[in-house]
């Protein structure tokens, strides 16, 4: 029982950093219809400049607003400059911008930063509190400061004229500009709110997965599996398809060697944790291609 209740808190540690990125590619996608793939890559490359303030001197805390809002303003500018002009090009081309971000963001942190694994150093102090022997101190940190950037978020989005606005033009970009509101920018910022929320997923991540350029890969591919668990058009459906995903193939790999144990016969395990996701990205899709929070959109033709 014990250890399924640390798979358990395992699994929502994980699951809230699936959910982080998750809710960036919500926000994107509600916004544009397009699904941003080198979402991983500038989380990825969000860590390393994380970890070259703090190798600078500046402590983990100085230095994560300062690449949130430093990642915020690369998220604006690709919008403005590289998908502006896009607007009206075909998917296929605007998937083939997306894939080359990713090969771009991804060379420029291997020819900057080398391609060597590097140490980032947890900013959570290693204190054990009752309770703590199920998950540990990084793991706290992560679903606290996960579930406070989400509520900060939540805030932001309800009850700020801003987040007000850009609700507005993602929902409905024709209203929004008949009553004043400049769709544009606002999906110039949200597209910078995506690039931040992403900042912080990597530089939480990055002292469990390890600094590198590929470490976000399979990461992006749980935080994708959450979006569509919890529905690509629901920003809250997408976080808490984040935290069901980090869960659930906790579950599935501790019932898996419970049943190596009891049988001998090897079905799945810790190394088959990326094959759970792709099955929950396939079962979605093919089952409830909406998720399960979100809604079905009718369009008369």
């Amino acid at each position: 029982m014990e250890q399924l209740i640390q798979q358990v808190a395992s699994g929502l540690a994980n699951g809230a950093i699936y959910a982080c990125l998750a809710l960036a590619l919500v926000m994107i996608f509600v916004s544009t219809d397009h699904i941003n793939f080198a979402q991983g890559e500038l989380a990825m490359f969000s860590a390393f400049l994380c970890w070259q303030f703090m190798d600078w001197g500046l402590t983990f805390w100085l230095a994560l607003p300062v690449v949130a809002f430093i990642s915020f303003l690369v998220g604006v500018s690709v919008e403005r400059v590289i998908l502006r002009p896009l607007h009206n090009a075909p998917v296929l081309s605007i998937v083939v911008v997306f894939i080359g971000l990713l090969a771009i963001f991804h060379s420029m942190a291997g020819s900057i930063w080398g391609h060597t694994i590097k140490q980032f150093p947890s900013p959570f102090p290693n204190v054990h509190f009752a309770g703590s022997g199920y998950i540990g101190p990084h793991q706290i940190g992560m679903v606290v400061v996960t579930l406070l950037l989400l509520l900060a978020l939540f805030a932001f989005f309800r009850y700020t004229p801003i987040g007000l606005a850009m609700r507005a033009a993602a929902q409905n970009p024709v209203s929004a500009r008949l009553v004043g509101i400049r769709v544009d920018m606002m999906l110039a910022l949200g597209w910078g709110l995506a690039a931040a929320v992403g900042a912080v997923a990597g530089a939480l991540v990055a002292p469990v997965v390890f600094l590198e350029p590929n470490m976000m890969a399979s990461i992006l591919l749980y935080g994708f599996a959450g979006a569509l668990v919890g529905g690509i058009s629901s920003p809250g459906g997408a976080v808490a398809g984040g935290f069901i995903v980090g869960i659930l193939e906790n579950l599935v790999a501790y019932f898996g060697n419970l049943l190596e144990k009891s049988t001998g016969i090897y079905v799945v395990g810790n190394g088959e944790k990326l094959m759970v996701a792709l099955i929950i990205v396939i079962t979605v899709l093919t089952l409830k291609p909406s998720g399960l929070f979100g809604h079905v959109t009718v369009k008369r033709v």
